[in-house]
């Protein structure tokens, strides 16, 4: 049997909504989502469903919480951004972590990522695009921050440093990316992440030079960003539908080595899978939907992450799909 092939067009509103009055979940794969994105969540909110992207875009997801959280609660619908890439393995792999580890007491989490694998054309942009509002993205996020409520009697927080890596081995670089954020969403949502929660979000690299690379490419693009002209320059090395091979992606890898203390007992574990980019992402994104689709599920509303709205059922389904959650 065929599915149905319903048209809507992000401009108007009227189909929008009849598009998310017909379905339980909503996916989305635009980008920049900053640019394209606000249609379907407005749609999803106002209509009471599930919503799932592929954003891992800060400043996004903040004027989305900013604008559309409350509908969400008052409507029903579960708004979970970042369900790719970004943020599953780092969401859901401190959860599984953090249920390793005694409850009520403190808990520490190192998170140190190493991947293999080319970010398509349109992550690209999307990061460039990021680069380039790096001030607004500032405000909106104190914005947020005035506004959000802060769980009382618990602390969490994030950090992290330049130094060794995991297991004193290579050399570990903090990244200030949307996962941290998201992790925090969820520790100051779950009581299980206990009293204080710390989470440390690093790129795990061999050797000192590629390190140094990574942050003077960064810096270039970060530099470059914020002018017109050579933004649109930087634009030009990528086009938006601009992808590795077939080949490429299937020597493409991710591991995310997990390392948590608490009450103690110290624990290490890993996530890890194919090309992150495409193929295990498209993984990630199309058993969130039907996870919340289909699934016995919290009962929760709003703008909300993975690991609330899913949890342990969302591990299940990735780990069937061929994503590993294993203890080292």
């Amino acid at each position: 049997m065929r599915p149905e092939i319903i048209m809507a067009d992000t401009q108007d509103a009227a189909s929008m909504a009849a598009l998310a009055q017909s379905t339980r979940v909503l996916i989305t794969t635009v980008g920049p989502y900053i640019q394209h994105g606000e249609p379907a969540v407005k749609a999803a909110a106002e209509a009471g469903i599930a919503y799932v992207d592929l954003t891992g875009e800060p400043e996004f997801v903040d004027r989305m919480w900013l604008k559309y959280d409350s509908i969400a609660r008052q409507s029903g619908a579960r708004l979970v951004h970042a369900c790719g890439f970004d943020s599953i393995p780092y969401d859901l792999g401190v959860l599984f972590t953090v249920e390793q580890l005694p409850e009520g007491v403190p808990i520490t989490v190192e998170g140190y990522i190493r991947a293999g694998g080319v970010a398509s054309g349109g992550t690209y942009h999307s990061a460039i695009g990021a680069f380039a509002r790096v001030r607004q993205a500032g405000q909106t996020a104190a914005e947020r921050k005035k506004h959000e409520e802060r769980p009382e009697g618990r602390r969490v927080r994030g950090g992290g440093k330049i130094g060794r890596g995991a297991g004193g081995t290579g050399w570990a670089l903090p990244l200030p990316t949307i996962d941290p954020q998201i992790v925090l969403r969820s520790a100051r949502s779950l009581e299980r992440y206990g009293p204080e929660f710390s989470y440390s979000h690093f790129a795990q690299f061999k050797r000192l030079p590629m390190m140094i690379g990574t942050v003077a490419g960064g810096a270039f693009l970060l530099a470059g960003a914020q002018l017109k002209p050579t933004r649109s320059l930087l634009l030009k090395l990528r086009s938006p539908g601009d992808g590795p091979s077939e080949d490429k992606r299937a020597s493409s890898w991710f591991k995310l080595r997990l390392i948590g203390s608490g009450g103690g007992k110290t624990v290490t574990t890993q996530v890890s899978g194919g090309d992150p980019g495409y193929t295990e992402t498209a993984k990630m994104l199309s058993e969130s939907a039907l996870c919340l689709a289909f699934d016995e599920l919290p009962q929760v509303s709003g703008q909300t992450t993975t690991a609330v709205a899913m949890g342990d059922k969302l591990i299940d389904r990735l780990q069937a799909a061929g994503i590993t959650f294993e203890t080292l």
